[in-house]
């Protein structure tokens, strides 16, 4: 028997087949690595940097014949940011940048495709309004179009507005979305207001629901951050060690290998896992970890190395259109001079006034303090407890300005506080915290005795503490 029939394309084909046995019939084949990634990127889901690079050579080759794809040249845009994010060279941006607005030259109007990579490039950029502004365009151009949710999400985020990021939620949610893309972007949100619990809970369901290795990697290393902010290091470990299995590229889970045995004491294992992860993803601020690390067991000048290369990365990551102000501030107060913590002070107002995010008050109030300002200083670190979750580094901030200021009882609580969360949140800050709160003594029997003023509250006035 044969069969004619058309197929859509440059020009008319003819099929012909002659039936066969049901069980002879051939398996049809695995999609290419390229394909992978179109299924991946169009859907909002993780893909591998060897399926991203495939992508963009297949955008690139097609776009030279046909250069008024818009479609196509989002894609590639799209394709560009996820490979720069996950590589860590920001070269890649602005060949986004490049692709996206080719995109919009060709298709001006109606191009929610292009909006929504332009605000993951925006995301990857560090700049959260930019990336907010063109993530609510393309929800306005296709509001049943899921795929601009998701980076709408991460802008609110960015910008401290836990409240839209909840609202674009539950948008996202009364659509049709794959179960691991929602469970994922729901428990990253929870994890950032705090909630653990619930951010555990649904990237446990995200793993589950994986459809690729590559999405089961995303859940599963964000399980390990959760598992850290908790300052349970096995399990942290254990969750890394996974999502490395799912994804051996997934660089970001190697980092985090390396910070959970810092938080074990395995140090040699630690430089060696950060180490590696710094060469693979060279972003400035693994090696600004590295360094640290380093400084705690005593290597000084491997440690100064490090802090040249993060300030090396930064300014090539500026060249590029991206902001690492926070990076940039933990740098300048920690290991840099008064000449820098004053530029990135006047950054980080800057910053503020952006996306007055909690991080942002913590950053801003330790450079201040840094620079001999602690009255100050308590002001920006108080609010940065107030509005965001239970943050080690921050609350071992308040308890070092605590202390300087002479509040001895409140910069024992939370230099404790944040040693009780989590022990090993720092491997250069955890032991200053020990020696901090070890320096205080132990508080007089009955409580602080009342000589003047009201008396301190006995709970941290975080909410979420």
């Amino acid at each position: 028997m044969v069969c004619v029939g058309g197929l859509a394309g440059a020009g008319a084909a003819v099929l012909v087949w002659w039936p066969q046995p049901r069980s002879a019939a051939p398996a049809a084949p695995a999609p290419g690595p390229g394909a992978r990634a179109v299924s991946a990127v169009e859907g909002g889901a993780p893909a591998t940097t060897t399926e991203l690079t495939a992508l963009i050579v297949e955008r690139e080759r097609h776009l030279r014949a046909h250069p008024g794809d818009h479609a196509s040249w989002a894609l590639l845009g799209t394709a560009y940011v996820e490979r720069g994010r996950r590589t860590g060279d920001s070269a890649d941006l602005p060949r986004a940048e490049r692709a996206l607005n080719a995109s919009l030259a060709a298709r001006p109007e109606g191009n929610a495709g292009a909006s929504t990579g332009l605000a993951r490039l925006a995301a990857a950029r560090g700049d959260h309004p930019a990336a907010r502004t063109w993530a609510q365009r393309a929800v306005r151009l296709a509001p049943r179009r899921w795929q601009g949710y998701p980076p709408l999400i991460e802008a609110h985020r960015g910008l401290g507005d836990f409240a839209a990021a909840g609202t674009a939620l539950d948008s996202l949610r009364e659509l049709r979305v794959p179960a691991a893309v929602t469970r994922t972007v729901t428990g990253a949100l929870y994890r950032e207001r705090g909630w653990r619990e619930d951010a555990a809970a649904n990237l446990t369901d995200a793993v589950a629901a994986a459809r690729t290795p590559a999405e089961e990697a995303r859940a599963r290393h964000l399980l390990g951050g959760v598992a850290a902010d908790r300052g349970e290091a096995e399990a942290a470990l254990g969750h890394f060690d996974a999502a490395l299995r799912a994804d051996p590229g997934l660089h970001e889970a190697l980092a985090g290998r390396g910070r959970a045995l810092a938080a074990l004491g395995r140090d040699t294992e630690a430089v060696h896992a950060l180490r590696t992860a710094s060469a693979r993803r060279p972003v400035p601020e693994y090696a600004l970890e590295l360094g640290e690390l380093h400084e705690a067991v005593g290597a000084a000048d491997a440690a100064r190395a490090q802090y040249r290369l993060a300030r090396e990365r930064l300014r090539a990551r500026a060249a590029h259109g991206v902001r690492d102000v926070l990076v940039r501030a933990r740098l300048a107060a920690d290991h840099g001079d008064a000449t820098e913590r004053e530029a990135v002070a006047g950054e980080l107002a800057a910053e503020a006034g952006r996306a007055p995010r909690p991080a942002v008050s913590d950053a801003r109030g330790w450079v201040l303090f840094r620079q001999g300002d602690a009255e100050g200083a308590l002001e920006w670190v108080r609010e940065a407890q107030d509005r965001g979750p239970r943050v080690p580094l921050v609350a071992y901030h308040r308890g070092e300005i605590e202390r300087e200021l002479g509040r001895t009882a409140r910069a024992r609580r939370h230099l404790a506080d944040a040693l009780r969360w989590n022990p090993g949140f720092s491997p250069l800050f955890a032991p200053r915290a020990r020696t901090a709160l070890a320096g205080l003594g132990s508080p007089a029997p009955g409580g602080p005795a009342r000589t003047h003023g009201p008396a301190e509250p006995l709970t941290s006035p975080s909410p979420s503490a």
